[in-house]
């Protein structure tokens, strides 16, 4: 270990949001605990109140700081943004979520390593499923992260579409000073931050990397509603940055694909899944045009449609005429 300082110049900050943690943030905080190869910070952002039960946890990381925010005062852009404004440009941020668990002592390591690079602008490790995963999450991991690296540039837009543009925060990695070229983290977005700074990044000319030798184990078994929320919310992403589509492609193309190689998965390991199946991915769809549809539905039913309510309620004060005038 040095002084916290990586290939010379760049200082490795890895910035974790918390809130109303579980026993995931245990096993995250003693994951990075383990990690070798690579000095880092440790920044958690909590949101609201941390249980003591943690406290010991975060002693054992060496140069952690903890900064406290309110709920209401959570953005998952802006949040992070601010984090890495903290540290300056000199550095590489590594965002987690409480939930991700690092799966052995050098993946921080392996994620990082990438930015000797110079064109990488950001990059993101393998998300594997929890070992208690159902089929529906064991296939969502392996459709979205496969077992071979790639790095993308803007013409590869050319053969992936909008999944050129396809990155996640809850473990992903970015260069400080090209994170703060781009304008940083947006402040307004429902959620897919990550993208939205990927696509600028391959607009400016840098590149995206998949590392999937960097693993981390990440799986969630949303129910029926909890996925059509989270798809309303996708929709309403795509359809307020309308440029992300219009550049790289439509998402729909990839959402097809998705439901054909899921068909063959669950066929093979899970048959009974079937009719489920289209039950959820019929919601997901009718779900990602409502929310593509958002700027025609009331407030109200905004947030019953939605999983990120918050963003919501920071609108409280716009009429039906400022929403549909953006």
């Amino acid at each position: 270990m040095d002084d916290g300082r990586w290939h010379g110049t760049e200082q490795v900050v890895v910035i974790l949001p918390v809130y109303h943690p579980d026993a995931r943030l245990h096993r995250c905080l003693a994951a990075l605990r383990a990690q070798e190869g690579v000095a880092f910070r440790l920044h958690v952002v909590v949101t609201g109140t941390l249980p003591e039960e943690f406290l010991p946890d975060l002693a054992a990381l060496p140069q952690t700081r903890i900064m406290w925010i309110a709920p209401a005062a959570f953005n998952h852009g802006g949040t992070r943004w601010a984090a890495a404004q903290v540290y300056g440009r000199a550095a590489i941020f590594v965002y987690l979520t409480q939930d991700a668990v690092l799966a052995d002592g050098t993946a921080l390591d392996r994620l990082v390593r990438v930015f000797r690079r110079p064109q990488i602008g950001c990059a993101y490790g393998r998300q594997l499923p929890q070992a208690d995963a159902s089929p529906v999450a064991r296939f969502a991991r392996a459709f979205n992260y496969g077992a071979r690296s790639q790095v993308r540039s803007f013409a590869d837009r050319e053969r992936y579409g909008v999944k050129a543009a396809f990155l996640s925060n809850s473990f992903a990695a970015y260069r400080g000073e090209t994170l703060a070229a781009v304008g940083g983290f947006p402040t307004q977005t429902i959620l897919c931050e990550d993208m939205y700074v990927a696509a600028k990044m391959l607009m400016a000319g840098w590149q995206v990397a998949y590392v999937a030798e960097a693993e981390a184990y990440h799986s969630h078994d949303y129910t029926l509603l909890q996925e059509a929320r989270r798809y309303f919310d996708f929709g309403v992403f795509h359809a307020r940055e309308s440029w992300i589509q219009q550049t790289f492609g439509k998402a729909e193309g990839e959402g097809v694909r998705f439901v054909r190689e899921e068909a063959r998965f669950l066929l093979r390991e899970a048959p009974w899944l079937l009719p489920s199946m289209v039950l959820r991915d019929g919601l997901k769809f009718l779900s990602y045009r409502l929310g593509r549809l958002e700027r025609y539905l009331p407030l109200g039913v905004k947030r019953r449609l939605s999983m990120t309510k918050s963003f919501w309620e920071r609108r409280q004060g716009e009429s039906d005429d400022d929403r549909r005038s953006r």
